[in-house]
């Protein structure tokens, strides 16, 4: 098969394509024949040794396509069947051996592409406002990288609860996207301090939750716009990792509530993965939610799919394309 495979950590030159020993499915995975591959910035922390994998290895933890094959065992999915899943490693590629227990179900009516391009951001999101923090209506939410894949979900799952929803983001053109998108306010955050901002819109009083996948440029700060007792929920890190701190910071600026939460543990047995995924569908199908798939590109092209990506030169979702 055909397949981008990392063979020293690096840059996006990184990825390479080229031909790949097809895997065999093992007692309790099934062989996928991969239709569609979601990008995700995880992809860049395994790519550059952030998060470190045995080389040479293939990237890519989100996918959708059909199952080609099973080992024994498998009981959850049958040959035929069309399937996506989420935080499996392995994806930039034709096929992929994945757990049996990790894959979910594609409605009729749900193309492969919006499937492979709703699982990781899209239950990303979903256990954020309903889980790490059950966002309740009337309270306000300040979400970064609003205009990114996980920030445009994460405003309309917070506007659905009723929640008020304050932005931020590095254009005007990404701020007109997430408050088209539903956002109550967005912050420029390359014009304006987002803190100070963040307290002048809350009359002072600051938000009850951080969403914030940016880690160390946004961290204290983030900390600043909290009320007391609020949470920091920090999901990621695209400015590089928060340096060592005092936890007693947390009491000074008002025993405050932070966590470091991820997919892995709030999807961690197949009940709780199905009923995600599936509330998630339900969503994308019902229209209440939204995807925008920015960009596509061939699985050849990996390579300037991750240049754009780091380069911020995306909005919403981008997908690959064996």
């Amino acid at each position: 098969m055909k397949a981008c495979v990392v063979e020293k950590y690096g840059g996006s030159d990184a990825l390479i394509y080229r031909d790949y020993v097809r895997p065999e499915p093992n007692a309790g995975e099934a062989l996928v024949r991969i239709e569609a591959i979601g990008l995700n910035y995880i992809d860049v922390y395994h790519r550059t040794g952030l998060y470190p994998q045995p080389v040479p290895f293939i990237p890519g933890m989100e996918a959708a396509g059909v199952v080609e094959s099973v080992g024994d065992g498998v009981s959850e999915v049958a040959v035929g069947d069309r399937v996506a899943y989420a935080m499996h490693p392995g994806a930039y590629a034709e096929f992929a051996a994945v757990p049996a227990w990790k894959l979910v179900p594609v409605p009729d009516e749900m193309d492969s592409t919006t499937a492979g391009a709703a699982m990781l951001q899209g239950m990303t999101a979903h256990y954020l406002v309903t889980s790490v923090y059950p966002l309740k209506a009337g309270e306000t939410a300040l979400v970064h990288a609003a205009a990114g894949g996980v920030g445009l979900l994460l405003i309309q799952m917070a506007k659905r609860i009723g929640a008020r929803v304050i932005g931020t983001a590095s254009s005007p053109e990404k701020a007109k996207l997430a408050k088209d998108t539903g956002a109550d306010d967005v912050i420029i955050y390359t014009e304006t301090d987002f803190e100070r901002e963040t307290r002048q819109l809350t009359n002072g009083r600051g938000v009850d939750v951080v969403y914030d996948s940016v880690g160390k440029d946004t961290f204290i700060k983030s900390l600043n716009s909290l009320v007391p007792r609020g949470m920091m929920a920090l999901f990621g890190q695209s400015s590089g990792p928060v340096e060592p701190f005092d936890p007693g910071l947390l009491a000074q600026k008002g025993s405050l509530f932070l966590t470091r939460p991820s997919l892995a543990h709030y999807a961690a047995t197949r009940e709780e993965l199905l009923w995600r995924a599936g509330e998630l569908f339900d969503w994308v199908r019902s229209g209440t939610v939204k995807l925008r798939i920015d960009k596509t590109f061939a699985l050849a092209d990996a390579a300037e799919s991750h240049r754009q990506l780091e380069g911020r030169k995306t909005t919403g979702k981008v997908v690959l394309l064996p």
